[in-house]
């Protein structure tokens, strides 16, 4: 581990990271292009300006590509990394996550802590509300529907809706 890599790692547990990427930075009151500074700071690769207001980020192992759109109150919840490529679209309060448990025994349904990357593809568009779990990958210009929970790859150039989400219809 690099020491920049060290240190970024270390950061995101201190207190005053999440003031500066969830509080400051979320902000209503900051403007998108400050709010894309704070990002890069805190080690967040942002390569557009249109994070808007509300967003979460548990760390910054996230990559976000140019052209893209991040709605309010989207959460990235970074245990393992978080690829979005470019002009991509998510809806308010789009939730990726990359984290999960295994299931346990009937002592303790909690299982292993386990975690896994999402990569979301160029050119995708998620409806409010859509939920990604660990290890899905979403492929190149597919929409998901309002609401839908994504648990496995999406092929690209497909719709998916519902929970769990499936292809509805190709693009």
């Amino acid at each position: 581990m690099s020491t920049e890599q060290y240190r970024l790692h270390h950061s995101v547990n201190r207190r005053a990271w999440h003031v500066q990427v969830n509080v400051i930075a979320a902000s209503f009151l900051v403007d998108a292009k400050t709010r894309v500074r704070i990002y890069r700071r805190n080690g967040i690769d942002v390569r557009t300006d249109h994070v808007l207001q509300g967003c979460f980020f548990y760390g910054h192992d996230v990559s976000i590509g140019e052209g893209c759109w991040i709605q309010h109150r989207c959460y990235f919840d970074t245990r393992g990394r978080i690829q979005i490529g470019r002009n991509v679209g998510l809806g308010i309060e789009t939730m990726i996550l990359t984290s999960t448990h295994e299931m346990g025994g009937p002592e303790r349904r909690v299982g292993p802590y386990i975690e896994a990357p999402v990569v979301i593809e160029d050119g995708v568009w998620t409806g409010s509300r859509v939920t990604v779990l660990a290890g899905v990958t979403i492929g190149r210009g597919c929409t998901i529907g309002a609401g839908a929970l994504v648990r496995e790859d999406c092929a690209p150039n497909g719709f998916y809706a519902g929970v769990p989400a499936r292809r509805v219809r190709d693009l």
